[in-house]
């Protein structure tokens, strides 16, 4: 009885095996289920093909001379070949039944068979994996070209058979469905995914199969002939739409199509569709109607509609620089409304820090909501909001009328003034706060910082040396406020001035302990002082006047005590801010008054006399005339004293105590500030500020000279505009003013052969 053949010669033969391999494979391609022993028989097959020795081995790579095969030979060319031409076959039949198929016919024939050819694919590249490890790699390895791992070979013989003669067709037909879907119908988008999946797929690197897909196939089979169709729809679209519709319905649609865009791409398109999909839309939906936006934007503004400003945004901030108009439209709209809102305070708003503050912070608030809410708080339209009100805020009706920008800065010290004095409706310590908050906002917007400086800084002194604060915490919180805006140096002297007032409490302290423990005679009344330091007060020193006898024992007690606590310092009496209470016994009531050293000496007189003339009371205070003249007019109104014209005032006019005397109140203040009194105070100030600015500008001008040394009449105009625009704004003709006094001084001098260069002095 003889041995059968070994099984590993009988599977060597490629005619032998690819007989049976083949019937699996084509079962495969059926979708017939095969065993799990079926499926290994086959493994088995291109396992030992490619494992077999053969003594003449086609393409299985070069055998040197005088070198023994060690083990086996990978074989596989011929197995690759029939693969290939297998699958070929196939396809050409699968062909032949969609060929003449359009619409949704040739998509479900092409999804279908595309799925079920992908499945099997990946079976057959499991079944020849032997092959793909060593005789696909090594051959890819060496540099030959269009060769596949056999999956790969699957898609590129899908490609080159069926998706060749079938993409326009079936592009044609997506096309459609999308389209249907754009008018409202519904589709079955299984049905372009399942397409889309396959152009994906089908994106094979030519040159090297094993990189796996690109988007190659699916860009010029689809996205090309999509992107064309999509611009073709919406161009039609937007034009019919906005022939018959307001521009903020239109908006509505736009927001709409973008957002089924959107969704199209999450459902059935390539995630890298977006960008270019996004692009073709936005050019015809939004850039190619963008002067209808603008000219839309301001009725919108004007209606204060800010959900469609806030849509219109959105839609507009994905053109490049496509939001530069909207912005200037905003910031003229801001600065108009805002002139307008002043203007229609009318003339008192000059007269009225209160009115004058809140309209501003009203158009700010307004428009501060509009661009956080409907502008998402984007910077440019954060500037642009910032431009329009610093234009209206330093330059308005009232700035106008007073003929300078410095009126804002001037009222807005005013109204601080005003929220924290004791007589402010603000009682809460959270709302005051609040309030100084806002009015930190107005303060951002001021050209001239350096006049609210100065007003603030007398007002606060008034307040403290009167005790007129409302609280100690609010002062001391507005000061860090402006600290943090401005720097130290621009609250040190408000910070040492409210540093003085603590001091001086416990200066009065010692001073009362000092008077209680002495052998001297006490005090008949009840007196306290607060000592300033001469550099940080706005206050002027004023002039010496006869002191009634029962202010100057009070006087020369302290003044000895302070010498006796701080050797070397001198004392200058502010009598001009100083004030008393006075009890009067010569009228029916008792009344209380309050009244400053000026208006206590001259009452006190009448102790002595019931008449002066205005030449007796010169003489015996020595106030100088105009200030007596303003305190007598005080009296006189309050009907304190009385004569023939109480508005004039002559030296031989006689003033008598009005007996007749009557109030409501029994403590009644008549420390009032004459109107005139107001106003040449105001004028001193701004005369301050002028000299204050000359003296600013000229150290500027130092400092740059002497960092620079040579500098061109244009740079350093320029850089001193630079240093002090935080402070204030230059005018440009002090500037040259003050390069002209530093020449004459000697810190500058003019380059010879040219004037309009300058050189630092050392």
């Amino acid at each position: 009885m003889t041995n059968p053949l070994p099984a590993t010669l009988k599977s060597t033969d490629l005619a032998v095996l690819w007989e049976d391999l083949s019937q699996g494979i084509a079962q495969v391609f059926k979708n017939e289920s095969i065993s799990k022993m079926r499926y290994m028989e086959m493994y088995s097959h291109v396992y030992n093909y490619c494992t077999s020795v053969h003594s003449t081995a086609v393409n299985s790579g070069p055998i040197v001379q005088g070198q023994t095969p060690s083990g086996a030979q990978f074989v596989g060319f011929e197995l690759y070949k029939r693969l290939s031409k297998f699958l070929k076959e196939y396809l050409n039949k699968l062909l032949n039944e969609g060929i003449d198929l359009s619409d949704e016919n040739v998509l479900r024939f092409f999804t279908k068979h595309w799925d079920d050819y992908q499945f099997s694919s990946r079976v057959l590249n499991g079944i020849c994996s032997y092959l793909n490890r060593h005789w696909v790699k090594r051959e890819c390895d060496e540099g030959r070209k269009e060769i596949y791992e056999i999956y790969q070979l699957a898609l590129v013989t899908w490609r080159e058979v069926l998706f060749s003669s079938l993409n326009h067709p079936v592009t044609n037909a997506v096309l459609k469905l999308i389209e249907k879907e754009r008018n409202g119908e519904t589709i079955n988008t299984s049905l372009i995914s399942g397409v889309m999946g396959c152009y994906v797929e089908l994106g094979i690197n030519d040159n090297d199969g094993n990189k796996g897909p690109s988007l190659n196939v699916y860009h010029e089979a689809f996205e090309v002939k999509f992107f064309v169709d999509t611009e073709r729809f919406y161009k039609l679209e937007s034009e019919t739409f906005l022939a018959s519709n307001s521009v903020t319905e239109y908006m509505k649609k736009a927001e709409q199509r973008i957002n089924e865009e959107n969704r199209r791409i999450m459902l059935y398109l390539h995630k890298d569709t977006l960008p270019q999909l996004m692009q073709t839309c936005e050019k015809v939906l939004i850039e190619d109607h963008l002067e209808k936006f603008h000219q839309e934007f301001q009725n919108l503004l004007n209606d204060d509609k800010n959900e469609d400003l806030g849509r219109m945004y959105q839609l507009v901030l994905r053109i490049p620089d496509g939001l530069t108009e909207l912005k200037s439209r905003l910031e003229n709209h801001i600065y108009t409304q805002g002139l307008a809102a002043i203007e229609k305070c009318g003339e008192s708003a000059a007269q009225d820090p209160k009115n004058y503050v809140n309209t501003i912070l009203q158009v700010h608030k307004k428009y501060s909501t509009l661009v956080q809410e409907s502008f998402a708080n984007d910077t440019g339209f954060v500037a642009a909001l910032d431009k329009a009100c610093g234009k209206f805020i330093n330059n308005n009706s009232v700035t106008k009328v007073a003929n300078s920008s410095s009126k804002s800065p001037e009222l807005l010290a005013k109204f601080c003034d005003l929220l924290l004095k004791k007589t402010s409706k603000i009682h809460e310590e959270n709302e005051l706060e609040d309030t100084l908050n806002q009015v930190m906002i107005v303060f951002k917007y001021i050209e001239d910082k350096d006049v609210f400086q100065k007003f603030y800084s007398k007002m606060l002194a008034k307040r403290l040396v009167q005790h007129l604060s409302a609280s100690d915490d609010a002062e001391a919180s507005m000061i860090s406020k402006l600290k943090h805006s401005c720097g130290f140096e621009y609250t040190s002297k408000l910070q040492r001035m409210f540093q003085d007032i603590g001091v001086s409490k416990d200066l009065n302290e010692l001073f009362k302990k000092n008077l209680s423990s002495s052998n001297e005679q006490p005090l008949d009344i009840d007196f306290g002082i607060q000592v300033l330091s001469s550099g940080s007060w706005p206050f002027q020193q004023t002039f010496t006047f006869v002191l009634p006898n029962e202010l100057e024992k009070c006087i020369n007690r302290f003044t000895t005590f302070y010498s006796s606590q701080h050797s070397g310092r001198k004392l200058h009496w502010l009598y001009s801010m100083s004030k008393g209470e006075v009890v009067t016994t010569c009228f029916k009531n008792k009344y209380t008054l309050q009244a400053s050293t000026y208006q206590i000496a001259v009452l006190l007189q009448f102790n002595n006399n019931d008449s002066y003339t205005v030449a007796q009371l010169f003489d015996s205070t020595n106030i100088k005339k105009e200030m007596l003249v303003q305190v007598l007019q005080i009296l006189l109104k309050a009907k304190l004293l009385g004569n023939g014209d109480e508005y004039t005032l002559y030296e031989n006019t006689t003033l008598s105590l009005f007996l007749g005397y009557k109030n409501k109140k029994l403590r009644v203040n008549i420390n009032v500030p004459m109107k005139a009194e107001i106003k040449q105070d105001q004028e001193k100030t701004h005369k301050h500020i002028e000299e204050d600015r000359k003296l600013v500008i000229q150290a500027a001008i130092v400092r740059i000279m002497k960092m620079r040394r040579t500098l061109k009449h244009q740079q350093l105009l320029a850089e001193v505009i630079n240093q002090l625009s935080s402070r204030f704004k230059p005018n440009v003709n002090v500037i040259k003013k003050c390069v002209d006094i530093l020449i004459e001084k000697e810190y500058l001098e003019r380059s010879e052969g040219s004037k309009d260069t300058y050189q630092y002095l050392a």
